[in-house]
């Protein structure tokens, strides 16, 4: 009698690869420390793309798709801005106003549309983060229009200032952080079990007395709260925001991320904000080509890792194990 695997083992390979994935993980997270100001922006901008993501992650895991979450990131970073400028009020108060903006206009917002599936409640999203931006270009005496509002200051917090990028490194990796594992922790509670069944199958998940809608708006004001919050520290961290920086191309870079790291891992938004964030710097000197790559590895992805990256160590265990248990047979 052969035994092939022991759950034991399992668990104890298992154990190893978390840790060696942790590990892993905080050298990344150390090493733009170390490196030069290019490096610590691009390590920015990748920790603030993981927690918008991270919010897209959780409206896509409800079975929906939204292509204006770059209009929430702007809501989150233009009223915490106004709330500074004419109230002057400190980061916190003011990132918080923002949030709540953000979350009431989702919830209002997700209350109609939500009831929409597939491409109608894309186009509808779509429609709303364009008249947001429309807004914003109109609204010139208090957004400043097209040219936006600059001069914006470092986020502060009593005792501290984030006026580096060393000090606002830090900062945004706990964001991301902080984000990822608020995720992880939805997900093993009860509701996160319930987004996952009306993601798998609505109809099924009502009859055994969810409220399918109320879950789903739930979510997509959850998402939402995760994109203001970004939105309000990537303003105080560029120091600009204008209409254009939050358009529908910015929506869909969000949505590459989240496909291209994975759409259900938790993990997904972090490697997909990891891969794709440096990409522009590195063909700046030719955008087409930067759209053709993307295009490509879409497609590769789709086709040959539907899991997205993330699920690849996954992926290359389980083949190891597979031919680990065919040369013990």
């Amino acid at each position: 009698m052969n035994t092939l695997v022991f759950p034991a083992t399992t668990r104890e390979h298992r154990g190893r690869a978390a840790i060696a994935g942790l590990v892993l993980l905080a050298l990344v997270a150390v090493l733009p420390w170390f490196g030069g100001p290019f490096v610590l922006h691009l390590a920015i901008l990748t920790c603030l793309n993981t927690v918008m993501v991270c919010g897209l992650a959780l409206i896509a895991r409800c079975g929906q798709l939204s292509l204006g979450h770059a209009a929430f990131v702007a809501i989150g970073a233009y009223v915490s801005v106004l709330a500074d400028r004419f109230w002057q009020w400190s980061f916190l108060p003011a990132a918080a106003l923002g949030a709540l903006a953000a979350g009431l206009v989702a919830l209002l917002l997700g209350w109609v549309i939500l009831r929409l599936r597939g491409v109608y409640f894309v186009l509808v999203t779509f429609a709303f983060g364009e008249l947001l931006r429309l807004v914003l270009l109109d609204g010139a005496s208090v957004t400043g229009g097209a040219n936006g509002i600059a001069g914006i200051g470092p986020v502060s917090v009593p005792g501290f200032v984030f006026d580096s990028r060393a000090s606002f490194y830090g900062l945004a990796l706990a964001a991301a952080l902080a984000s990822t594992w608020a995720l992880a922790r939805l997900f093993k509670r009860p509701l996160g079990h319930a987004i996952d069944a009306v993601s798998d199958n609505p109809a099924l998940a009502e009859s055994t007395g969810l409220n399918v809608h109320r879950i789903q708006v739930l979510a997509f004001i959850g998402g939402c709260l995760l994109a203001a919050a970004a939105g309000a520290l990537q303003s105080r961290y560029i120091g600009y925001v204008s209409p254009e920086s939050f358009n529908t191309s910015i929506s869909v870079g969000f949505i590459i991320m989240l496909v291209i790291g994975g759409r259900r891992s938790i993990w997904g938004p972090l490697v997909g904000a990891m891969v794709l964030t440096p990409l522009p710097e590195l063909f700046r000197g030719a955008v087409q080509t930067q759209h053709i790559f993307y295009g490509a590895a879409l497609i590769l992805i789709l086709r040959f890792l539907p899991g997205g990256l993330a699920s690849l160590p996954a992926r290359v265990a389980t083949a190891c194990r597979g031919r680990f248990s065919k040369e013990q047979a």
